[in-house]
């Protein structure tokens, strides 16, 4: 049964916020974007995007959000991305890039300007949103470059790429691809930690996360982690990167110093199998936990079920369940918005 968010949660966020916060969701195997009010989770727009919206990438300030329209086997790879007022709960306009170009990760550089990566083209753009336009792209030229991590000074990003087992890292200002590193079978999700001075590399299909050092562009670590890693996501704060398992229907929070397991949680959300999903055959049982995303203020994480078509809300700090979100079909990529 799907519960709304805890009496609790809603009180604990309101001491702290006196404006509306915004979660987006998109829903990709419903070619749409849903904005919800926190702390009620109250759904306040539901937005049409390009078909397979996979990823939201939210503005510095907090205004504007780009959702990434990844295509779909059955309508082919996706070529726009769909740019969304935040306050405003509209839909901005599409920006149109080349064809083919199966967009997926995204981080915005500035409030004006965003990197992406573009799978089916194998090469990483620049956009501005402003103008509407690519402003530049640089070639990785890996199998399945996915999702992306972006250095503070929105110089460098790195990509996963899935299909060659590596992470690329490119200098977004000279314009140039500086390295492929070798990461692991599988590698998807990416993240930074140590203020920008290590690279974390989910392996899905090694069961392991590498660590890299962006320095010197070398490996420092491969940490086994069991249930095929998917996604990371680094809180500096509490000094964890937190990666979802789909395999093992659960997400491990590991200690960025120690590299060793902080603490586990193991989902018990039914999937819904009324629905065909990404991995849903494969992995009947379980939820696929894929997409996590931490709030602005640390307190929470929000995880998406893309076979069971919600979003949990865990307290990080007590590793208790606050909430669970009844979303679309297929949840995955989130963004948050302080607006």
């Amino acid at each position: 049964m799907i519960k709304p968010l805890s009496q609790a949660l809603c009180l604990s966020l309101l001491a702290v916020t006196t404006q509306a916060q915004t979660l987006l969701v998109a829903n990709k195997s419903e070619a749409s974007v849903t904005l919800f009010q926190l702390p009620e989770a109250e759904v306040v727009a539901t937005l049409p995007t390009g078909v397979g919206p996979h990823e939201v990438g939210v503005s510095p300030d907090g205004r504007q959000a780009i959702v990434t329209d990844y295509g779909t086997r059955d309508a082919g790879p996706g070529q726009s991305l769909t740019i969304v007022d935040v306050p405003a709960r509209k839909v901005l306009g599409t920006l149109a890039l080349p064809q083919g170009s199966m967009p997926h990760g995204v981080e915005w550089i500035d409030n004006q300007h965003a990197v992406i990566t573009a799978e089916g083209i194998a090469s990483v753009l620049v956009v501005d949103v402003d103008a509407m336009a690519v402003t530049s792209q640089v070639a990785v030229n890996q199998q399945v470059a996915h999702m992306l991590a972006l250095d503070a000074a929105g110089q460098r990003v790195y990509t996963a790429n899935i299909g060659s087992g590596t992470a690329t890292a490119v200098d977004l200002k000279a314009a140039a691809k500086l390295k492929d590193l070798p990461s692991g079978a599988g590698s998807e999700g990416i993240a930074l930690a140590r203020d920008g001075a290590e690279l974390w590399v989910t392996n899905r299909a090694a069961d392991t996360v590498t660590v890299f050092d962006t320095g010197s562009l070398e490996q420092l670590a491969a940490i086994p982690v069991q249930g095929f890693p998917i996604r990371a996501e680094a809180d500096a704060a509490r000094g964890l990167v937190y990666v979802s398992l789909p395999a093992a229907d659960a997400l491990v929070a590991i200690h960025v110093a120690s590299r060793k397991q902080a603490w586990r949680i193991d989902f018990d959300i039914p999937p819904d199998h009324t629905r065909k999903t990404l991995f849903g055959d494969r992995l009947p049982g379980s939820s696929i936990p894929i997409g996590v995303q931490l709030s602005g203020d640390g307190r929470h994480l929000y995880v998406a079920h893309t076979n069971s078509h919600v979003v949990s809300v865990w307290d990080v700090d007590t590793r208790e369940r606050v909430g669970l979100i009844k979303t679309g079909l297929e949840p995955d990529g989130m963004g948050w918005s302080p607006r």
